[in-house]
């Protein structure tokens, strides 16, 4: 008989946490989980999948107005936001349901309750009662960071988002990095007067340059209002919204203010620290490339971990940690060369390093195509796409890949298997072309436009 009422016990059903639990069940071990709110995360309930969903509703009206160019006779009416949103939430209700199936299928018992840490091998629960276990996993992903400043109260977050009774008409929208810049676009495409401020002077720091001056040129021709180098010093309630106060004492007034200014890991109150549990200076919890905390049998993956903050990541991190604790296969989840996509309108596909980050490492060759696509040209649409490989002089290896465009991010998906695989740029000229597509020039860029 185990000494302890569990082999796992998981804090956090999120996509990392709900990974482990059931994988490690399909192991062999007996698993809890308790999840404080709804079962599915950040990702599931208020994060990619609601986001991915009004990214498509927002790219309607462009849908509509192009359909003319066609020879379609359509119309576009307002945009009903109540429909929409019972949609949402029973989507969201779906696959919620579809978590707790997959982990009653496996044996996972779940709490609906908040856990917290007691001492290394012990859980409590909200209702006071203690959960013993062998090993303990912390999955509880990030939240939102809201600064302390006047009018802080008045903000909403990527988290309220999702849960407006109505859509304001004009928004502010504070933040440079994706969450911002997506939700900027996405209530553009939908018919609120966005404006963003951002304290950087460019929007999606850590991105290639190149691409971030795309993005931020066509998110201005679209209709945002963008301001650079600009920070929000304090908000007021008016009679008639929310008066907004700039770093330069202009003032304008909004309907709604969003705070997208970053996250942070979701650490504070779980007792970590009490029993000892290393934390980076952000709360992050620090651990090592099998997940493992100081503490031998606590571990942690996902946001919780800041390691790379994506959902597939936590998924990867997951797994490894129950193969490698309950399945007999050491394994670790790999932190480089990751895909990924930012669904700003125009979206962007990107793998591996930037032109700047690559420049640093050694002699490179920068291939630029930028084109106005077949599709919308013939709509009238002055919008180009951008198409970038970055690419090592001495080994010829494609480094990084960065695409600005439609349907951008199902194209980084393939192009990350040729990275990850070391494909070089001959690999890419040797590849025929896929004709009349975006993504054929891919494989048509001959001539560098620069050497560094």
């Amino acid at each position: 008989m185990s000494a302890f009422d569990y082999d796992l016990f998981v804090i956090g059903g999120g996509s990392g946490g709900v990974r482990a639990g059931r994988i490690a069940a399909e192991h062999g071990a007996k698993v809890a989980l308790a999840e404080e709110y709804r079962m599915g995360g950040t990702c599931v309930i208020r994060g990619c999948v609601p986001k991915k969903l009004m990214v498509y509703a927002s790219e309607y009206p462009d849908q509509v107005r192009d359909a003319a160019a066609y020879g379609w006779e359509a119309t576009l009416g307002a945009f009903d936001w109540g429909r929409f949103h019972g949609k949402l939430e029973a989507e969201l209700d779906r696959l919620e349901a579809a978590y707790r199936r997959n982990l009653d299928r496996a044996g996972v018992e779940v709490f609906d309750t908040r856990a917290t840490l007691a001492d290394p091998h012990s859980v409590k629960l909200a209702d006071g009662s203690t959960k013993t276990a062998k090993h303990i996993l912390i999955a509880t992903g990030g939240w939102p960071f809201v600064p302390d400043f006047p009018g802080s109260d008045l903000v909403i977050t990527s988290n309220e988002i999702f849960k407006l009774d109505a859509l304001p008409k004009s928004i502010l929208i504070v933040g440079g990095g994706y969450i911002a810049c997506e939700f900027s676009c996405i209530l553009n495409g939908l018919g609120v007067d966005v404006t963003q401020f951002y304290r950087g002077p460019q929007i999606l720091r850590g991105f290639d340059d190149e691409a971030r001056d795309h993005i931020a040129d066509a998110m201005r021709a679209r209709g945002v209002t963008l301001h650079t180098d600009t920070v929000l010093r304090k908000l007021e309630r008016g009679p008639d919204g929310i008066k907004a106060t700039s770093g330069d004492g202009s003032i304008a007034q909004y309907d709604a203010v969003m705070y997208a200014t970053g996250r942070h890991p979701n650490t504070a109150g779980l007792g970590l620290e009490e029993i000892g549990v290393t934390l980076r200076e952000n709360g992050a919890i620090a651990v090592d490339e099998y997940s493992q905390t100081n503490i031998p049998s606590v571990f942690a993956v996902g946001d919780v971990t800041d390691r790379v903050n994506l959902t597939p990541v936590a998924i990867r991190e997951g797994h490894a940690f129950a193969d490698t604790v309950f399945g007999g296969t050491p394994r670790k989840a790999e932190h480089d060369l990751i895909p990924s996509a930012v669904f700003t309108q125009p979206e962007m596909g990107t793998v591996g390093l930037t032109e700047e980050a690559a420049r640093a490492q050694g002699p490179i060759e920068v291939y630029v195509a930028a084109f106005r696509p077949m599709q919308p040209m013939f709509a009238g649409h002055a919008e180009k796409v951008l198409m970038k490989l970055v690419v090592c002089a001495d080994t010829r290896r494609v480094l990084g890949v960065h695409l600005v465009g439609d349907h951008a991010g199902e194209m980084i998906q393939m192009v990350g298997i040729a990275v990850r695989m070391g494909a070089t740029k001959e690999d890419f000229d040797r590849t025929v072309a896929v004709h009349p597509t975006m993504a054929e020039e891919l494989v048509t860029m001959k001539t560098p436009v620069r050497t560094a």
